[in-house]
């Protein structure tokens, strides 16, 4: 094996590493004085010699070296002196051996997880419920034929067709009102135009609007308003501008 076999030549200690085994067992070598470090980069430089890694001889050699950092770390501390004296060389080598006897039931069992997926590892399962689980059944309401087919004769009645008229939006043509203020303009000089189109619709007012400015883009008529929000009083061209009006909105 290559954790027996391995070689090493530290400050306290110089030989096989079983032979340092068998000193800390028998508690004839101080752990104090031992370099853990040392025999770890000396199993690392044995590792590296060799063209493939062992698993089985690094999980031997981590139990080993484990235990002997534990055995290292109580002799540090003053407190556990007296344990440590307690400790007889025959129960620290029933320690390392129980250590190592369950290393080795981990690796069985290991191997024979290794062995159930190569040899099962192509089966597959799918989540479902238990073939033995109770099917359960949904109760379903007393059923009437008639009332079924009733409603089926009302799906396949066309429905009625929905008017849009009342979406529409009807402009007056810009026209009807170019006339209409004419004919206001020939029966009187001036007229106020809140109190000419007030009771239409919002629409229409709109378009009477825009008619008025289509009369005054081609000069006939005048457009006067004494401040911003007060009523637009609307004259032909022919007649003088006042400097002052009140006029009575609708």
């Amino acid at each position: 094996m290559i954790v027996r076999e391995l070689e090493l030549d530290l400050d306290a200690f110089e030989g096989p590493f079983d032979l340092l085994l068998t000193l800390v067992l028998k508690d004839e070598l101080d752990l104090r004085e031992l370099d853990v470090a040392g025999i770890v980069l000396a199993f690392l430089e044995r590792l590296l010699q060799r063209d493939e890694l062992d698993l089985e001889a690094c999980g031997e050699f981590l139990v080993l070296i484990s235990a002997l950092l534990e055995l290292k770390a109580r002799g540090l501390f003053p407190e556990e002196a007296a344990e440590l004296a307690e400790l007889e060389p025959e129960a620290a080598a029933e320690e390392l051996a129980r250590r190592l006897a369950e290393y080795r039931r981990m690796k069985d069992a290991a191997g024979w997880l290794r062995e159930r997926l190569e040899a099962e590892g192509d089966r597959f399962f799918r989540v479902g419920p238990a073939p033995l689980a109770p099917r359960v059944e949904t109760p379903l309401a007393p059923q009437e034929p008639e009332k079924l087919a009733q409603v089926i004769r009302m799906l396949a009645v066309e429905p009625p067709q929905v008017s849009l008229a009342h979406m529409a939006l009807r402009f007056p043509p810009v026209t009807q009102f170019v006339e209409r203020f004419r004919a206001v303009l020939r029966r009187r000089s001036r007229f106020d135009f809140d109190q000419e189109v007030g009771s239409l619709p919002r629409i229409e007012q709109a378009v009477a609007f825009l008619a008025l400015l289509d009369l005054r883009r081609s000069g006939e008529i005048m457009i006067e308003q004494a401040a911003a929000f007060a009523p637009i009083r609307i004259s032909r061209n022919d007649v003088e501008r006042e400097d002052s009006w009140t006029v009575r909105s609708a």
